[in-house]
């Protein structure tokens, strides 16, 4: 048995937005940008800080899509030490043999880290007391609280968790819990389940260049936590679009599967 999958909608969808998002607002340009004579950005200026002297990691940021294919391409295969149930169902996915079980396909949000490397930009805000990140995917959002609450003991499980952050001197650490377990960690396969504590470190390196640190601790699907990095890029001078995947779906009726 194999699945073929087609999922053309998303592919289509994400060359459109790279088309057209830097086409929004023409005469905008993002206030505070240290650019040349000519006007270009000059992503390798210091990273800004806010008048409290923490980083300002605001921005508009534009992620590495092989994360969202692979969460661990940069990893060995011994690097992700999976549960025999986990890494048989790994497999399988890898194989197809569930694409069309795969949430995004289906137009349902992506989950945490997922989201964070879907190939459409993302918007990350700071405000006294949180952080939000408005998600052009799907556009979905998330708040992460600042104000020293601790993650919920028993939460109502949800798709995109909840996250509280903290400063370890230049770095935003984020944790999060309270997964639903029905997200994939990306479009290879890797399983998650409701035990997941997602940690995210952001540390804006200089201006135009984001490193986020991401463990995975799932005891449920594996046998020990492990870490990936991850690198977005900044955007300037556009903004997010609306990102309505379930507008017109016409891919979910062409997953069959095939003896």
């Amino acid at each position: 048995m194999h699945i073929v999958r087609m999922n053309a909608r998303f592919f289509a969808v994400t060359a459109l937005l790279a088309c057209t998002a830097s086409a929004q607002w023409l005469t905008n340009k993002t206030p505070g940008v240290p650019r040349t004579a000519d006007g270009k950005p000059i992503l390798t200026a210091p990273a800004p800080k806010l008048a409290d002297g923490k980083p300002d990691l605001s921005g508009i940021w534009n992620p590495n899509p092989k994360y969202l294919v692979n969460l661990a391409a940069d990893l060995k295969p011994g690097d992700v030490p999976m549960q025999p149930w986990a890494e048989t169902l790994f497999k399988e996915r890898s194989a197809g043999l569930h694409a069309h079980e795969e949430p995004d396909a289906n137009c349902l949000p992506q989950g945490v880290p997922k989201i964070d490397a879907a190939p459409v930009p993302w918007k990350l805000i700071q405000v006294p007391g949180q952080v939000v990140i408005l998600y052009e995917a799907f556009t979905q959002w998330r708040q992460i609280f600042m104000d020293g609450r601790k993650l919920p003991e028993d939460p109502n499980p949800i798709w995109l968790g909840y996250s509280i952050g903290r400063w370890e001197g230049d770095t935003l650490v984020v944790d999060s819990n309270g997964f639903n377990g029905k997200a994939w960690l990306d479009q290879a396969g890797h399983p998650a389940t409701e035990k997941l504590l997602v940690t995210e470190k952001f540390r804006r390196k200089d201006f135009g260049h984001l490193e986020i640190e991401i463990t995975i601790n799932d005891p449920g699907a594996y046998t020990k936590p492990w870490t990936v990095k991850e690198s977005p890029t900044l955007m300037v001078d556009t903004e997010l679009l609306e990102f309505v995947c379930s507008e017109n779906e016409q891919d979910i009726k062409h997953m069959v599967t095939k003896k």
